[in-house]
């Protein structure tokens, strides 16, 4: 039977990366039980596992500009010692990246083979964790990078949005961004599917289909709850500026999910509404 280990496992993908592998031989840690930093724990933990999810990422996006070191030890030194790791035991590793290795310049979906440019400090940590994961375990690792996640078990835009319409009549949402909201189930089931598949290892972009900006999105968790969508304005990025920079084009191509044999995620649209009905942005 094979054994699996989900480092990262309290959070909003990694509750899903759990009830996605129900049944199966699993053992979930968080950051109090396993500190991904220290090479002797994570090879004492990897022992007897078959494959390992990491799940546990530094995602403080705007405080990672002023403490690029701590961020780096999270994303790029614990993806790097997971990856020592598993190739020590010869367990393959997925490893959760992000959009943030562009630049987001683009303006068609970016194929996985694209030439990494991060343009803030959570982004030049999350690239540094994909080369390091590349060159330890390169038989036996996936990059899956992912983008826009929301989910039930963490805080997330749909529920900041609901939150928002208790109190003001209109929200002011930026229409200048533009990405793929991907549901956390969605995408805990697929990782689950490329490696009961047994796809080959390499980069993987764990994005729902299709596209839409920050205010579609809004505009959409409002239908799904049952409000006016009209009450959601648009706005543009000049208005919410922050201390990282943000990619304006966060949009992910999926044919290496083709290559595998396998489905890409279903559309944004349709795991919105099924997301909805099972109280992800329940605020």
């Amino acid at each position: 039977m094979t054994r699996y280990l989900i480092t990262g496992a309290a959070g909003m993908l990694g509750r899903d990366l759990q009830d996605a592998l129900s049944g199966r031989q699993v053992t979930a840690v968080d950051r109090s039980e396993l500190d991904i930093t220290d090479l002797a724990a994570v090879r004492e933990a990897v022992a007897g596992h078959d494959v390992i999810i990491n799940a546990a990422a530094y995602t403080a996006v705007d405080a990672a500009e002023d403490d690029e070191a701590t961020a780096y030890a999270v994303n790029a030194i614990g993806p790097r010692n997971l990856a020592i790791g598993a190739a020590a035991v010869g367990a393959k590793l997925v490893q959760i990246s992000t959009d943030y290795v562009f630049d987001g310049t683009g303006s068609t979906p970016y194929p996985e083979d694209t030439e990494i440019d991060p343009i803030n400090a959570y982004g030049r940590t999350k690239a540094a964790g994909e080369q390091f994961v590349l060159t330890e375990n390169p038989a036996g690792s996936y990059i899956v990078r992912t983008a826009w996640l929301y989910g039930a078990h963490g805080p997330n835009f749909g529920r900041t949005m609901l939150t928002l319409a208790a109190g003001r009549d209109t929200v002011s949402v930026v229409a200048d961004q533009f990405g793929q909201p991907t549901w956390t189930v969605d995408l805990a089931r697929q990782i689950v599917a490329m490696l009961d598949a047994d796809a080959p290892a390499g980069i993987y972009h764990g994005t729902s289909a299709g596209q839409t900006n920050w205010f579609g999105f809004a505009k959409a968790v409002f239908a799904s709850a049952g409000l006016d969508p009209e009450r959601v304005l648009p706005t543009d990025g000049s208005k919410f500026v922050r201390p990282a920079p943000r990619p304006s084009y966060s949009v992910l191509g999926h044919d290496a999910w083709a290559a595998a044999g396998l489905e890409p995620i279903r559309p944004w649209t349709e795991a919105l509404t099924d997301a909805a009905a099972h109280g992800a942005f329940t605020p």
